[in-house]
């Protein structure tokens, strides 16, 4: 029998047991649709232009179960606080709904594209076969709008994870959601779990993220027109890095964080003024699963009030580490936990290096109290902030000791006068890919040339930073190097991109490539 792995809520009932996913509030209910179509902006990183065609069906071994999920892109009209705003969503609500399934499990996610675009489904951090990736002409043919397209994968690794679209800026709308995958084996030493998704907010507030790109591409740089506006991180000469001129650096130590404004921050679809709710008993122990999916902004993550223990870093166990703040970084995730005291607190995702637009909120409530004011400012955002680099793996999640056989170099570069990025010399589709071949142990030299942050994303693999640490997303600050190792083990063409969904629009990808 197909699992609808969809789990339904509400954030506020007061009952919690252990491993109970607390998911109500987590969504805003459409309440319209609208004709939001837009024109993809010019200027965009070139794709490949292979076809392939319909994917071959598959079916799950005897020993797999499966679990089946139909999700539905469309236009909407959603409320934020009191605001509408149209945008494109899954099934209608902000986040899209949970896709939920145990390590081992066969997938099978349909997708029926009712927007007025072509889009894709891109399985964000899961070490899954090359044809379920999602991105346009590298591992599929786009969704062509009014059609349906179906994803058949195993889910090998437990993990907190999501999913969004892999075509020009459709992430910087409301097309995004949550994906855990269970671990079997795991005892789950905690009363229950909230997940915590991240995002900055643009769509329908008089411009959308094609408009957004458009005019960063149109402007080189800084601008400000109606509600939108980017960031001025002056003048690189295009592709040429050898001189920074008068750029400021910024502020420690992410820099230049992010070229948008936003004017709104949300946490699971909610702005500040409405925030979303965890009602729950003093002494609780609850699992918070955070997911930054947002395009342009790094956050500093705080419970005002308590410790958190972070366990785990884009899926993979670390050494538990108490902290009072983290940074999470665009597409990276993070689980803590944390044990809830008596009283209302306020879940504090501040925006790095940006001034306008508030930050994100939700609330915790143990006990009696008003609610945090929507500008809550936790004595911990004022503490040490942990960056997640430099949290050590858990022993089970090493890579196995071995010298790499084969290294290769990746630059990170770019401007944004005019408004151009790239890897190795060139915007994607103009580079040359990196090569691996089956079994080696591949090390990227990667290094930040810019001066600014950019989360480096590698598809359908993991990799291991210096101290071990396994990641698929790791925060590179302004002209920072990482020796990272991966091991090929997955075949197919994969992309490789900086997360700031604006960056790789404009050319900072690269393709890794299976060498036969």
């Amino acid at each position: 029998m197909a699992t609808d792995p969809t789990v339904k809520g509400t954030m506020t009932s007061p009952l919690l047991s252990r491993r109970n996913i607390l998911l109500g509030g987590f969504a805003i209910a459409a309440t319209a649709t609208v004709a939001a179509c837009t024109t993809p902006a010019t200027g965009k990183a070139g794709m490949p232009s292979r076809t392939f065609g319909a994917p071959a069906p598959l079916s799950p071994s005897p020993s797999q179960r499966l679990v089946e999920k139909t999700l539905v892109a469309k236009p909407v009209s959603l409320d934020l606080g009191g605001r509408t705003v149209s945008t494109w969503a899954y099934d209608g609500t902000l986040p899209g709904p949970l896709v939920r399934a145990t390590a081992g499990d066969f997938l099978r996610v349909s997708l029926d594209n009712q927007l007025p675009a072509d889009t894709t489904i891109h399985w964000h951090g899961i070490r899954l076969r090359n044809a379920a990736d999602g991105v346009p002409g590298l591992t599929q043919d786009p969704i062509s709008s009014g059609t349906k397209y179906v994803y058949e994968f195993t889910a090998p690794d437990p993990g907190t994870y999501f999913f969004h679209p892999h075509v020009g800026v459709q992430l910087d709308r409301g097309l995004y959601a949550p994906m855990i995958i269970d671990d079997p084996n795991e005892a789950g030493d905690y009363d229950a779990e909230w997940i915590v998704v991240l995002d900055d907010w643009i769509d329908g507030t008089g411009t959308t993220p094609d408009d957004v790109l458009k005019k960063l591409i149109a402007d080189g740089g800084p601008a400000s027109s109606g509600g939108m506006g980017v960031m001025d991180h002056g003048s690189m000469g295009g592709m040429d890095h050898g001189s920074m001129g008068g750029m400021s650096m910024g502020t420690p130590p992410w820099g230049d964080a992010g070229d948008v404004t936003y004017p709104f921050f949300l946490i699971n679809g909610k702005p500040p003024t409405d925030p979303d709710v965890l009602t729950a008993k003093p002494g609780q122990r609850i699992r918070l699963r955070v997911i930054n999916a947002a395009s342009d902004t790094i956050f500093t993550v705080t419970l005002g009030g308590h410790r958190l223990t972070i366990t785990h870093s884009d899926g993979h166990a670390v050494e538990p580490t108490e902290v009072g703040a983290f940074y999470i970084g665009m597409g990276e995730r993070y689980d803590a936990i944390v044990t809830l005291g008596d009283g209302v607190f306020p879940l504090v995702a501040r925006p790095f290096g940006k001034t306008s637009g508030g930050q994100a909120i939700a609330v915790v409530r143990t006990g009696s109290g008003s609610a945090p004011a929507v500008d809550a400012a936790p004595a911990e955002l004022s503490g040490q902030v942990l960056i997640g680099s430099q949290l050590r793996p858990a022993e089970s999640a090493k890579l196995p000791d071995r010298a790499p056989d084969a290294t290769v170099d990746l630059a990170l570069q770019g401007s944004m006068k005019p408004y151009q990025w790239g890897m190795n010399g060139a915007k994607f589709g103009e580079n040359e890919p990196l090569t691996v071949k089956a079994g080696q142990r591949l090390r990227i030299n990667a290094t930040n040339q810019t001066m600014m942050t950019h989360p480096l994303h590698l598809h359908g693999h993991t990799f291991a930073l210096p101290s071990g640490l396994r990641k698929d997303t790791v925060l590179m600050a302004p002209m920072q190097s990482f020796a990272i190792d991966l091991d090929a083990d997955n075949a197919g063409d994969w992309m490789i991109h900086c997360h700031n969904i604006y960056h790789a629009e404009a050319g900072m990808m690269i393709a890794l490539e299976y060498a036969t």
